[in-house]
């Protein structure tokens, strides 16, 4: 068995030489703060986390998520897996310019999306309408995130990451741009848990949550630096749009592709933040990003083109979600459904939750053909083969 030298893991576990580096509003690793007590470890707290979510089911589930564009037969479109190594990545490199903790920032990055629903943010429509018609509150991506990671990984138990992170992918709201994101640094890890809970129950309430930490606000701002070119790309490929249809007031300061929009983006933040205490865009660049942000949801999200399969899909959640609340499934349905629910969830779990709140649960960590699976086996009749013998 290899061991390491105990100077080497006492250096490691105490985090020797690497807060030192940062900034003095960056959150420091020995300022990690988890909801249980956790046993030392050689990797950081935040470089930790990371890995706990990347080794997570539900991390695995994002292969097969839709980002922008569902139904469409070609590979070459983003999924949500991409989606969030890209928020990672232009994160990092706003976080490395401004010193702030890169592993808190690719922790929040990566686990940011986990809670989203098949078919995007289509799908996450149909799943709170479920939730409100039943009484269990209400259903929004960024909070189900935290719940995956806090309350349904590993049977139930959580995989205990800090709160820095908890609150980071909480408060990601990319759907949100501001000119300046200034973080909470009150905020203690009850407040934290508060802000989920109220986030179950009233949608705009995950919408006024402001991050604990800087990293927390550049994850914030680089989700959305992530997609809005991106998503252009991919409307351009699928023939939803042409390049030349942004109006030109957008591309005289942003470019009209993604390697400019992100490049401009990154660095006008870069110089606006540099040795602040928030981070922020210049006012032109801001307004562009706002316009950019409104022109992409009447041209590319909204386009009918793209949402003439809307009323058949949700037909789809309604006719899954249904079934699974009222046990109305086919029986390998039900076997996957009940194993799901009494294998690997706790006790707890199971008694504190009501059963819509679990359905809901379980259809919204499913991927796009997992979801179009178990429809088909629910509405489409099965042939009897050659005999009933």
């Amino acid at each position: 068995m290899v061991t390491l030298d105990s100077a080497i893991e006492n250096e490691l576990k105490n985090n020797v030489g690497y807060d030192g580096h940062l900034s003095a509003s960056a959150t420091k690793n020995a300022d990690a703060v988890r909801f249980s007590a956790d046993d030392a470890d050689i990797r950081p707290p935040f470089f930790h986390d990371t890995d706990r979510i990347i080794h997570s089911k539900a991390y695995t589930r994002y292969i097969d998520k839709t980002q922008a564009f569902y139904l469409c037969e070609n590979d070459h479109l983003t999924h949500r897996v991409l989606h969030v190594q890209l928020v990672s990545k232009i994160a990092r490199t706003i976080g490395r310019a401004l010193r702030l903790n890169e592993d808190l920032i690719e922790a929040i990055a990566l686990g940011h999306d986990v809670g989203h629903t098949p078919f995007g943010h289509t799908g996450e429509r149909f799943v709170s309408a479920f939730c409100k018609e039943n009484k269990v509150g209400c259903f929004c991506h960024n909070a189900q995130s935290f719940r995956q990671f806090h309350n349904i990984e590993k049977k139930s138990k959580g995989l205990n990451l800090c709160v820095q992170v908890l609150d980071g992918i909480l408060c990601h709201n990319g759907e949100m741009v501001c000119q300046e994101y200034k973080n909470n640094k009150d905020k203690t890890k009850e407040l934290v848990l508060d802000e989920y809970h109220k986030s179950l129950e009233d949608e705009d309430a995950s919408k006024k949550t402001i991050p604990m930490t800087m990293e927390g606000c550049v994850v914030r701002i680089s989700d959305i630096i992530a997609y809005i070119g991106r998503d252009i790309e991919d409307a351009i490929i699928v023939e939803l749009i042409k390049r030349y249809d942004i109006p030109k007031d957008i591309t005289d300061v942003l470019g009209n592709n993604n390697k400019d929009i992100v490049n401009y983006l990154i660095l006008d933040i870069i110089n606006h933040s540099y040795n602040k205490d928030s981070i922020s865009f210049s006012v032109e660049v801001y307004d562009a990003l706002r316009k950019l942000k409104v022109w992409n949801f009447h041209n590319i999200y909204n386009n009918p083109l793209k949402t003439t399969q809307d009323g058949k899909i949700e037909t789809m959640f309604k006719t899954v979600l249904y079934a699974l609340l009222e046990g109305k499934l086919p029986e390998k349905i039900k076997r996957y459904y009940d194993d799901w629910l009494n294998n690997e969830r706790s006790y707890d779990y199971i008694h504190n939750n009501k059963e819509a709140r679990k359905v809901a649960d379980y259809v919204s960590g499913m991927t796009d053909d997992f979801l179009l699976s178990v429809y088909t086996d629910i509405t489409i009749p099965k042939s009897f083969g050659m005999s009933f013998g």
